[in-house]
């Protein structure tokens, strides 16, 4: 269960201006920059997340978590929190100094028709569409990406690939987009990354290094691709695992059973310990093997 910690009440400090931190209603930890109202939010299990909703109005005090509506992935604590909201009002101050200009313009993305654009500069234009979104840079303007990151059709989608753009022309955006966008590209084009600024990538600063890094030293291990409690063994969790996490159609599969309490998948999966983890050829709790089970 989360308990609520200690946070002081509505202020904005001197020396972080354009931030008003306080306590909502419920008693979850909010603050407030510029438009944007934010949430320090339990997720249970000693988790937090931030969320957020724009244009809300009312003083931090009368807010509820229904009032906040978008989800910013998992933050770490109440100071993490503070953190990101100064952070984010030094964003907010630096986009006003940018120059970027909302646009109409008429023209077709691999997203679909273009419902609205943000001209950068000239030559830089990141485009919306109904469901997705992302850059255009202009033929001039592309060349000047790194060729391992360059896309044949000049074309970044907003998921990932606007890290690109954001590397490639780091004057346009703000210096927390510019640390966003140095992540981006540890965690997905962690080659490319170590070229550009000639270093190797030490364990834990790129998702893509550490996921490599994770397959070579279980390779041979048998990692959990299926679970679910049993309902046969009341505290177990009975899981499929394959050699090395594959999930090839002909993969070999085996079960085994682990308890409960002990099974969590971590960031690349489950390693069974074969000498502490028993295998299994019971009655599955497996739609899939109940006809396969002895």
């Amino acid at each position: 269960m989360n308990t609520v910690r200690s946070f002081p009440a509505a202020v904005s400090t001197p020396e972080h201006l354009g931030v008003e931190f306080g306590r909502a209603a419920d008693g979850i930890a909010v603050a407030r920059v510029g438009d944007l109202v934010f949430a320090f939010v339990p997720a249970g299990d000693g988790q937090y997340f931030l969320a957020s909703a724009w244009r809300v109005s009312r003083p931090l005090a009368e807010l509820k978590r229904d009032d906040f509506y978008s989800h910013h992935g998992s933050i770490e604590g109440e100071a993490a929190f503070r953190n990101r909201m100064i952070e984010q009002a030094g964003h907010s101050r630096e986009l006003r100094l940018l120059s970027r200009q909302i646009v109409r313009l008429t023209c077709s993305t691999p997203w679909g028709p273009s419902q609205g654009a943000t001209v950068y500069a000239d030559g830089i234009v990141c485009h919306t569409t109904a469901g997705h979104g992302g850059f255009r840079p202009s033929d001039a303007c592309n060349v000047k990406v790194h060729p391992m990151l360059r896309t044949d059709g000049g074309w970044y989608e907003e998921d990932a690939a606007w890290a690109i753009v954001a590397l490639t022309f780091p004057d346009l955006v703000t210096t927390y987009e510019r640390k966003c966008a140095d992540k981006t590209i540890r965690d997905s084009w962690s080659g490319a990354w170590e070229t550009i600024f000639g270093r190797s990538l030490a364990p834990g600063e790129s998702y893509e290094r550490d996921a490599q890094a994770f397959a070579r030293e279980h390779a041979g291990d048998w990692i959990v691709t299926a679970a679910l409690r049993s309902d046969h063994h009341p505290g177990m969790t009975e899981v499929i695992a394959t050699i090395g996490g594959t999930r090839d159609a002909h993969a070999q599969e085996r079960r085994f059973l682990v308890p409960s309490d002990e099974y969590a998948v971590g960031r690349f999966g489950f390693v069974i310990d074969e000498t502490r983890h028993a295998a299994y050829d019971g009655p599955s709790s497996f739609a899939a093997w109940r006809g396969r089970a002895a």
